[in-house]
């Protein structure tokens, strides 16, 4: 066999042609299709009887007339479900596998499994994985499943990398996940075969390991299988059944087959690279890409063996233990797409392209300089299906009740199946997964994106390509940008707005003092022959970014900040999702839906939850009443009954929309919801002169008596009609401005114009960020998320509990009141001015009781603020005392700092400001 050096020098002397300039990446599929299969590093495949059609062998067992879910496809992710499903209890649930189990792209993963990444749920899912198939699988069926613990090394040569695995190694503290930062002497001493000269350090966990995709399928459905789910395999689904309701809802109805059908209100599309061809067939789109995915395994290597697993993510290369030899791949930047995904594809290969495939081979020879001389004994280049934010689509799809995703793993199916297979059993029975999934939930992603393909194409090439890069906390895309701007976009650019994007809107994050940075079309990182960008004005402010200190504008935000308190800043928040909420049940939606009394008088502004039965807090919202109109208007459909308007953060707008549209769907509510989001901007004014300021420009009273807090009116802003509301999102004087598309710009105008001599400035959602925090306001998916209730959160203030309207969650809330609150979000300030962004462990007189969700600087007060959920590790309820009582530090990248609890915000505690009152 060649050596990995010489597989070098041949790419190097036969390089792959580029494609023409100008037809972009679209032309870099493979051309052929996949080839005979090769050997792979497992004794067990589950390939048997190849070369017999699934025709005409037939399904492996006969279909039910009906079951209560069908899984769709035998991968990692459809056998973790099954096998959840029946463990939760679930009768008549089946999986279709169009051939054989693992025979898609399990069957030649690496299988490895980290248990530390930069997502607190992530850990959690990890840990779940692992103890199902170490030893929960073992134990309940006998069989082993080919875990193997031999611990897992993350190589740092650079500072700011080791950077990154010392707030692993934090996080991990607060999961009992054991890992430890070592020199480069010391990792020399755990992996003597290791070149360390070029090391800053490594973090080492023990407990890491690899599994066996083959036995740990075959086990998981065996276990399913005894517990009464049905494994069909040779049975290709051909179609969804589909029928709409009295209400004109799309439901499942049933799946149909080459060898019959089967009835069932709840289909789950674990088909991998294959998901998007399921969901065709039932209409659903399903926003994920195939691309070839390769490692190649080594002959047998003198002394590797028991060594760990490594990931160098600089190298972009990982090297797996592979009995005495190792797996070498990685994530390159001209990933080759897989264009025609063909049906037919079974336990195949494609051709390694070696040219794709060196950076790999250099980066593995660099950090085992042994491999240099060592044999190739096989090369595995299969397909895997990669998403937009390398997240899985996970949950019910918008389009089409009982129709579940789990799939779009990108390559980190067989080590988030585990978690992530119990989590979609749960959303299928109870209706909401345990943990909070809406960084996997499909609703994520506006609709307008889902099935856009350059979007698609450009975010999943960008995701992949950076996937082992540094996660910084303030990192934005280059891919799939300006796909929606707000009529205020031209207008900010030229004032220096450095833009972020969020659901595919352009918002503001910052404003740069010289000039302005438009974010232009991708350019691939000049893969595939594109030219990169030179001289890029956005990508260099970006790249300031890269740090886990403060960045070079800290003091830009700091001016922004630091305005808005002592003058006035003005927001475009044209992002924002505005909803109208509006018929003959929308009081009772209304009462249903929101956690606060929303129907009050016409002209009421209420700050309120959204929450799901479990009583975790689907969203924060503000919700005015409408006074009913005959006449349509740019500001107010036409309506009989009642009405109201929904004004929801932007990157949260179609998880509201669904989980509106859900509830109304269940409860058989007879209103109606209208989306006006693109038709209307936004603007906010916030500050001690925002009422002198716009007292210039509002044809109205805006005294406290005239126009009291919480309340909105119709008026005339430079003679253009807005609906003008009092409220403030950063703990000011401020109003908001909601304005008619073709308004925005004139209206903005004279709102900069009457500020020009109160010292009124622009400001973005960086400062934003700040200013809510310093004020104690909370985020929705960061301080609030769908496993937080409001009670633990702090915003007991928007629950109706002492009337007695029901409402969704109601009874969640008053049991979890009653029994005690088991954690408690907490306000910390630290006099150390270091920067903190989340995940930092919360110490208490010397025990780990939690992490940071969210932190920032809060310039006003000029310190680090931190917010994260505490608990009691004596297992009790978290009391105001116990609060109280505690002597607290925050560890950030393994250093802890003396850290102060409040249980009110340090700035403004008695909410003076927002009523009028310096």
């Amino acid at each position: 066999m060649a050596s990995l050096s010489r597989a070098l020098r041949v790419a190097a002397a036969h390089p792959r042609q580029s494609p023409t300039r100008g037809m972009g990446p679209c032309n870099l599929s493979s051309a052929a299709g996949p080839t005979a299969e090769k050997s792979v590093p497992y004794q067990r495949t589950l390939k048997e009887g190849q070369g017999t059609s699934v025709v005409a062998q037939g399904p492996s067992r006969p279909l039910p007339s009906t079951a209560n879910v069908v899984v769709i496809g035998g991968g990692s992710l459809g056998c973790q479900t099954l096998y959840h499903l029946a463990k939760l209890g679930m009768s008549g649930a089946v999986l279709l596998e169009r051939e054989r189990l693992t025979s898609g792209t399990t069957w030649h993963t690496a299988g490895l499994l980290w248990q530390l990444r930069p997502s607190d749920v992530e850990v959690e899912l990890l840990a779940h994985t692992r103890r199902v198939v170490s030893r929960e699988l073992e134990e309940e069926t006998g069989l082993h499943t080919g875990w193997i613990q031999n611990g897992g090394l993350f190589i740092a040569s650079n500072r700011q990398r080791l950077d990154e695995y010392k707030r692993l190694m934090s996080l991990g503290k607060v999961y009992g996940v054991e890992s430890h930062v070592l020199s480069p002497a010391e990792t020399k001493t755990l992996y003597p075969l290791m070149n360390v000269d070029d090391l800053y350090g490594t973090l080492y966990v023990p407990h890491d390991g690899t599994m066996d995709p083959a036995g740990t399928c075959t086990t998981l459905a065996r276990a399913a299988s005894a517990r009464g789910a049905q494994v069909i395999e040779n049975c290709p689904v051909t179609g969804i059944r589909v029928w709409t309701d009295d209400f004109g809802v799309r439901r499942v109805a049933g799946v149909e087959t080459q060898h019959g059908s089967i009835q069932t209100p709840c289909v789950v599309n674990c088909a991998g690279v294959w998901a998007s061809a399921v969901g065709r067939m039932a209409g659903v789109k399903v926003p994920l890409v195939a691309m070839h995915h390769a490692y190649v395994v080594t002959e047998r290597i003198e002394g590797i063996q028991n060594m760990p697993n490594v990931r160098d993510h600089d190298a972009s290369v990982y090297l797996r233990l592979q009995g005495d030899a190792l797996s070498v791949g990685g994530y390159e930047a001209n990933p080759i797409f897989w264009e025609e995904v063909s049906d037919k594809f079974a336990f195949g290969l494609f051709d390694l392209d070696w040219e794709v495939f060196t950076q790999h081979i250099e980066g593995a020879i660099n950090r085992v300089p042994m491999l240099e001389k060592t044999g190739i004994k096989s090369t595995v280049c299969g397909p895997e299906s990669f998403t937009p934010d390398h997240k899985p689509l996970m949950g019910e799809a918008p389009e089409l009740r009982g129709f579940f995703l789990g799939c779009g793993f990108n390559s980190a199916g067989m080590m988030l199946g585990g978690g992530c297979g119990q989590e979609l059993a749960h959303w299928i029975i109870r209706g909401r997964p345990e943990k909070d999934m809406h960084g996997y939930d499909i609703r994520r992603f506006h609709h307008s994106l889902t099935d856009h393909p350059r979007w698609i194409r450009e975010r999943s090439h960008e995701s992949y390509a950076k996937n082992y890069s540094v996660v910084f906390p303030h990192d934005e895309p280059l891919a799939g940008r300006n796909m929606r701007r707000d009529p205020l976009h031209e207008e900010l650019l030229g004032q220096g707005c450095v833009f972020q994007e969020r659901h595919g809107w352009e918002r503001p994050g910052w404003f740069h003092p010289r000039g302005p940075a438009p974010v232009l079309e991708y350019d691939y990182y000049g893969a595939y022959g594109s030219r990169a960008h030179e001289d890029y004005a956005y990508r260099r402010l970006l790249a300031d970014e890269y740090t886990f200190a403060f960045p070079p504008h800290h003091d830009a935000i700091k001016k922004e900040c630091l305005a808005c308190r002592g003058a006035a800043a003005v927001f475009d928040m044209s992002y924002f999702g505005k909803f109208y909420l509006v018929g003959l049940d929308a009081r009772k939606a209304a009462d249903w839906l929101f956690s606060a009394d929303v129907s009050r008088t016409p002209g009421s502004t209420v700050y309120t939850c959204m929450l799901n039965h479990r009583g975790g807090t689907e969203s924060d919202l503000t919700v005015s009443r409408l006074a009913p109109s005959h006449q349509a208007s740019p500001l107010a459909p036409a309506f009989e009954g009642d009405g109201y308007y929904l004004a929801v953060g932007g990157a949260v707008a179609q998880h509201n929309w669904s989980h509106i549209t859900t509830v109304l769907q269940d409860q058989k509510f007879q209103c109606q919801l209208i989306d006006s989001s693109e038709d209307l901007g936004m603007i906010s004014i916030q500050g001690p002169a925002s009422r002198a300021i716009l007292q210039e420009v509002l044809d109205a009273d805006l005294s406290n008596e005239a126009f009291p807090f919480s309340t909105h009116k119709l008026l005339r802003a430079a003679g253009h009609l807005v609906r003008a509301m009092r409220l403030s999102f950063v703990g000011e004087l401020g109003w908001e401005l909601h304005i008619p598309k073709a308004s925005c710009v004139p209206v903005y105008r004279a709102v900069m114009a009457a500020g020009a001599k109160h010292g009124l400035i622009n400001a973005g959602y960086r400062a934003i960020d700040s200013l809510s925090i310093e004020k104690g306001y909370r985020h929705w998916h960061v301080d609030l998320r769908p496993d937080d209730s409001p009670l633990e959160a702090g915003l007991a203030f928007t629950c109706k509990l002492k009337s007695p309207v029901p409402f969704l969650g109601r009874e969640a809330l008053e049991q979890q009141r009653a029994a005690g609150l088991r954690r408690r979000l907490v306000c910390f300030t630290m006099e150390d001015k270091v920067p903190m962004f989340g995940l930092e462990a919360i110490w208490r007189n010397g025990q780990v009781v939690g992490h940071v969700r969210r932190a920032d600087f809060g310039f006003a007060i000029d310190k680090t603020i931190a917010y994260g959920y505490i608990h009691d590790p004596s297992g009790g309820p978290v009391s105001l005392d116990f609060v109280k009582s505690g002597d607290y530090a925050l560890e950030r990248m393994g250093v802890t700092y003396g850290a102060r609890a409040h249980l009110k915000s340090p700035f403004d505690p008695n909410n003076k400001r927002v009523k009028g009152i310096y």
